[in-house]
């Protein structure tokens, strides 16, 4: 009989029971044994297994303390010398996936394998792709037990060291990596027998997997702007002159909301732009009203041409972030909108 496999696994604050929000600054801290949905990892592992130890820790802490995070991770791991790291599922949440990458991260760094589970357009999956064995998941819990089971399957494979397949095979989110593999005929064969299979409907595997997105319906026109109030959200980046909530060049999983009431302009003395995918000199140095068109608008408001400008703006950057974190600032500033009485949000790309 197999020797069970020592396992740790780790959950943010939530999932640990702890709390939601208000406990987003909890430190890493260790905990015996299993506990949420360690629970679940636990019966599923049965006897092949043992969850030795839970690694919880809040999500701004490990978000804004990686380096802290991952030192307090490390001697956790060279503590209890686990066979196997078990991460989340993090689902579509991207801090909490970012701490799951680092903590799958770090037993990599250790020598020791680690196994976690997201939803594909995570932030961390963005970022560490490469680095990640990673079990695809939906957008939220709901699928919990599935998810679970998929993740110890895949974990013990590994431990056991026995090789994996293709991404399309084991049931892993690619890695972004191709390798040459032989096939026993030819790429121009094989493209004609899938677009037979198409044609006729029978069914066929692509050997390249195409993104999906989904589709959002647009709102109705807005039949008189003279009496409409504007929200304006924007990509470029637009921050307070220093960056006060520290908003990155890329990769962004939140947004900031600044007041302009009573603003007539953006200022270049008071305003900047963290984008990091453009350059931002002009922005920065002379009007960052190209970003963040306030003047023209000030001048319709004059005008009567719309009714009026919301005095809360939202800013994040759109270079390379990943759809989740984008949809969940969408839908706070929708929300607040929503609830303000904004007839029409003005999107500002960068």
């Amino acid at each position: 009989m197999e020797k069970p496999v020592r396992v740790v696994h780790y959950l943010n604050q939530f999932f640990a029971g702890i709390g939601g929000e208000e406990y987003a600054q909890t430190p890493l801290e260790v905990r015996e044994g299993p506990l949420g949905p360690g629970r679940l990892v636990q019966q599923t592992l049965g006897t092949d297994g043992t969850v030795v130890a839970t690694l919880v820790c809040g999500d701004d802490y490990v978000a804004e303390r990686e380096e802290e995070a991952g030192a307090g991770m490390r001697d956790a791991l060279e503590l209890y010398r686990p066979d196997l790291v078990i991460a989340g599922p993090a689902f579509d949440s991207g801090r909490y996936g970012l701490g799951c990458a680092l903590a799958c991260r770090v037993a990599r760094s250790l020598g020791i394998s680690a196994v976690t589970a997201m939803y594909p357009e995570n932030a961390a999956i963005i970022t560490h792709r490469r680095e990640l064995l990673a079990v695809p998941t939906g957008l939220n819990a709901t699928d919990m037990r599935d998810v679970v089971v998929r993740m110890v399957a895949l974990g013990l494979k590994v431990v056991r060291g026995e090789a994996l397949g293709s991404a399309l095979e084991e049931g892993y989110i690619p890695h972004g990596v191709r390798t040459l593999v032989m096939k026993d005929r030819v790429g121009y064969e094989r493209a004609v027998d899938m677009l037979l299979a198409r044609v006729h409907g029978r069914p066929f595997v692509s050997e390249i997997l195409v993104q999906q997105y989904e589709r959002v319906t647009p709102a109705s026109p807005v039949r008189d702007l003279s009496r409409a109030t504007i929200g304006i959200v924007v990509s470029t980046g637009i921050v307070p002159r220093g960056n006060p909530d520290r908003l990155p060049g890329a990769r962004a999983l939140t947004a900031g909301r600044y007041s302009i009431d009573r603003l007539a302009r953006l200022d270049v003395n008071d305003w900047e732009s963290a984008h990091g995918g453009f350059n931002t000199k002009v922005l920065n140095t002379e009007n960052p009203d190209y970003a963040l068109p306030l003047a023209a608008l000030r001048a319709l408001e004059a005008e009567g041409a719309i009714g009026g400008i919301y005095p809360w703006i939202y800013s994040t950057v759109g270079n390379q972030t990943a759809v989740g974190p984008a949809r969940q600032i969408g839908q706070l500033a929708a929300a607040e909108f929503r609830d303000a009485g904004v007839a029409v949000a003005l999107q500002v790309s960068g």
